[in-house]
């Protein structure tokens, strides 16, 4: 997991810890003093502040006080967050803020505890002070202590609560996560400033963030009966990091509904009658209160397991705004039509019949600091765009949209889509025009998707083009479907390749039937525009391909858009071979080889 780790601020661990033992001087951290600068943005509101030093963590034995060899303590630990693409090993010394000799902020109920306290140091020595970490997006938090992709769910937007496939949908989803060592929270929205932290009369309390500890289908009934009955309830357990205020409603601790499950089942379950924050709900009653839902999802990319392994590519790319429009990379979104195609684009292939893409756009923070507070966040967002399957240029025109993030100011914007075979092109863009910034993209497939950044307008010219020439005309070939064509054993599982000066761009094969809606574009940089361009239509055989048909095409740039519709003919010379079906298609030229 940390193959790869790099030093915030440049501080080791393991060589300041050594200079402290060396000279027995307990660690006293530069980049992030005991002083109110480190707490706040402007200014004491608490009182005064006493730092003190702890002697105890838990676990990693490196790093615990040892009763037995106290000098061995150097008063210096180290944790590691995921930033912005890659890990860092953050340093802290081991003074914490009090006020009246209790901790200020985060805290354990074990008073010789602080495990908690000392990462809640570590994070905000990254986020510049501790008043930086309040109100702060729960979301973000999960992708930093992890490294994973989260994905904020709307259960109002989703109509969770009335929608019942819709519901069980999510549920999967949910238990999946779970399953697979996901990280999950939810919460109830509050919409003003007294809704926060009000507690419901079900016990629930609004604004707060809720951890999902556990996600089961739960069986009812008692003994061998239940064992053989179906009925499985959809339950959620979740805990309030206040220690207490618990849900009240069904299914809490106390319950009567409890009655319904074995006593093995509850043992199972860990089901317990104590006010410690966590309770169980009805997948059903948490869709009707909470109104939030935030999936992180831990992306495996081992092959060694036995889960789901993922394919992961990331780029990373910058928002830069120049005068010329060819070297402008901060276009705005799909709104400003002139510009948007100047974003950064984003080429990948979907190989499979169908795969589920996830894909997350991340910007660049601007880095906290006391004096200066927290900067502000763009207006994010991207846009999925089905392109020609051999496409290696930049998009000069608008192709198929097939598939849009929200835009919203937050650090991350997240998508999962199901995406059919094909190439498609991802162009993350701020909101508006003009403005710059620094961004990660992440790409999810099945199977590897060659996830690469398109940075030419067009083909080069290089020290061949004067002996082999160089591209007059560029045409899209759009080959739209089939109608009619001859039969097979079966209806048929056709395939269409087209074929341009020695270019050949070949379609998924369609199962199953004679009328295929192929759907598919091809882009060719013609050297000699007098040759035709030659679509040819097989059915797929076990052996040998059957030849089903062909037309050969001529495209005159004078026409923008040209579209079809052919009969098929056999390969041949003579006008009367015709085959049964046609074909449709639609082609556009340019003699500007950046108009497309």
């Amino acid at each position: 997991m940390f193959t790869s780790v790099k030093a915030f601020e440049g501080q080791q661990y393991s060589t300041l810890k050594r200079q402290c033992l060396q000279s027995g001087l307990l660690f006293e951290d530069p980049r992030f003093p005991a002083t109110d600068d480190s707490l706040f943005y402007q200014g004491n509101r608490i009182g005064r502040v006493v730092w003190k030093r702890p002697r105890v963590i838990p676990d990693w034995k490196e790093q615990e006080w040892d009763t037995e060899k106290p000098d061995s303590y150097a008063g210096i630990f180290h944790f590691r967050f995921w930033r912005f693409g890659e890990w860092v090993d953050v340093v802290i010394d081991d003074r914490l803020p009090t006020v009246d000799n209790q901790l200020v902020y985060c805290h354990s109920n074990d008073s010789n505890e602080f495990w908690s306290a000392l990462v809640e140091k570590a994070y905000a020595k990254v986020y510049g002070c501790y008043e930086a970490l309040d109100g702060g997006n729960t979301a973000d938090a999960l992708v930093d202590f992890t490294g994973g992709v989260s994905e904020p769910v709307d259960l109002l937007e989703g109509q969770m609560a009335t929608d019942e496939v819709a519901r069980n949908q999510l549920f999967e989803r949910v238990l999946k996560v779970h399953n697979r060592d996901g990280l999950i929270s939810c919460s109830i929205r509050a919409t003003t400033i007294e809704d926060m932290e009000a507690r419901l009369d079900c016990g629930l309390v609004k604004g707060h963030a809720y951890a999902v500890t556990d996600v089961r289908k739960v069986r009812l009934g008692h003994g061998l009966l239940a064992f053989f009955k179906s009925e499985k309830l959809h339950m959620i357990r979740m805990r309030n990091p206040w220690g207490e205020k618990e849900w009240s409603g069904p299914w809490s601790d106390s319950s009567e509904e409890w009655n319904k499950v074995s006593k093995s089942e509850r043992e199972k379950l860990g089901v317990t009658v104590q006010d410690d924050g966590e309770f169980w709900m009805t997948f059903d009653d948490f869709c009707q209160y909470f109104t939030d839902l935030i999936l992180c999802r831990l992306i495996n990319t081992s092959y060694l397991s036995i889960h789901k392994t993922w394919e992961e590519e990331v780029m990373r790319g910058s928002w830069v705004h120049r005068q010329d429009p060819l070297r402008n990379r901060s276009g705005g979104c799909i709104n400003h039509k002139a510009t948007f195609l100047q974003n950064p684009q984003y080429v990948f292939d979907v190989k499979k019949v169908e795969d589920e893409v996830l894909i997350c756009l991340q910007q660049k923070e601007k880095r906290a600091t006391p004096k200066e507070g927290k900067g502000e966040n763009l207006a994010i967002g991207f846009d999925i765009h089905r392109v020609e399957l051999n496409r290696k240029y930049r998009m000069h025109s608008a192709q198929q949209k097939v598939a849009g993030s929200i835009y919203i100011n937050s650090r991350c914007v997240f998508l999962r889509k199901e995406l059919k075979e094909g190439r498609y092109v991802i162009i993350p863009t701020t909101f508006d025009p003009g403005q710059q910034g620094d961004f990660l993209l992440r790409v999810f497939t099945d199977v590897p998707s060659d996830c690469k950044e398109l940075t030419l307008d067009e083909p080069p010219q290089t020290c061949w083009t004067g002996m082999c020439g160089y591209p007059q005309l560029v045409t899209q070939v759009h080959v739209l479907n089939a109608e009619g064509l001859q039969g097979q054993d079966s209806n048929g599982d056709p395939y269409v390749i087209i074929n341009c000066e020695g270019e050949r761009v070949r379609s998924p094969v369609h199962k199953d039937t004679r009328c295929p809606s192929f759907d598919i574009k091809g882009l060719f940089y013609r050297k000699k525009p007098k040759e035709g361009i030659h679509i040819e239509i097989y059915n797929k055989n076990m052996i040998v391909d059957t030849f089903l048909g062909q037309v050969i095409l001529f495209s005159d740039p004078n026409e923008r858009q040209e579209q079809h519709t052919l009969h098929l003919r056999d390969k041949g010379s003579r006008q009367d071979n015709d085959l049964p079906g046609t074909l449709t298609v639609r082609l556009i030229t340019s003699t500007m080889l950046n108009n497309i």
